[in-house]
């Protein structure tokens, strides 16, 4: 049996405790002065009409790693919204629940097999329609607002 009062390993799974410059809306930042082109200023459209659409979104940034060191921005509000990924050739918008959105405006381009997640894919020159994108974001928020709600009425009836 083990010494009880020995220490604890770190758990591999622990959040790591972040930098100064660690700030979520800081590496986005640089994440999009490095990219130094269209895409980097086709990201920094996109977050700030997201910004518009819901002042209280919260920025992150996931799944950083040796191949892939700035991460990819993450826009949340109870949940995941979108994702803002770069390739060589587009900004994707990837909306976390985007099936179940309602698109009237057919910004969805990518991803559309799936059951649960739609995509945005942006090329260079492509116009952007912000008030149809607005109202995505907005569309998004308010299904994870309510899908939280939901699951905390069915968390009370439960206990």
């Amino acid at each position: 049996m083990k010494n009880a009062t020995a220490p604890m390993k770190k758990s591999k799974t622990a959040p790591k405790k972040e930098k100064a410059g660690d700030c979520p809306s800081r590496l986005i930042d640089a994440k999009i002065a490095a990219l130094g082109d269209w895409r980097g200023e086709t990201l920094a459209r996109v977050r700030a009409l997201i910004k518009q659409a819901d002042p209280d979104i919260a920025e992150e940034v996931k799944w950083r790693k040796p191949s892939n060191p700035a991460g990819v921005p993450v826009w949340s509000h109870d949940g995941i919204v979108c994702t803002g990924e770069t390739y060589k050739d587009k900004v994707k918008l990837t909306f976390t629940n985007g099936a179940s959105l309602d698109d009237p405006s057919g910004l969805f381009n990518s991803s559309l097999d799936g059951n649960v997640r739609r995509a945005i894919d942006i090329h260079e020159g492509d116009k952007i329609n912000e008030k149809a994108l607005k109202t995505l974001i907005r569309a998004a928020v308010t299904l994870n607002t309510s899908a939280q709600a939901a699951r905390a009425r069915k968390k009370t009836k439960s206990a």
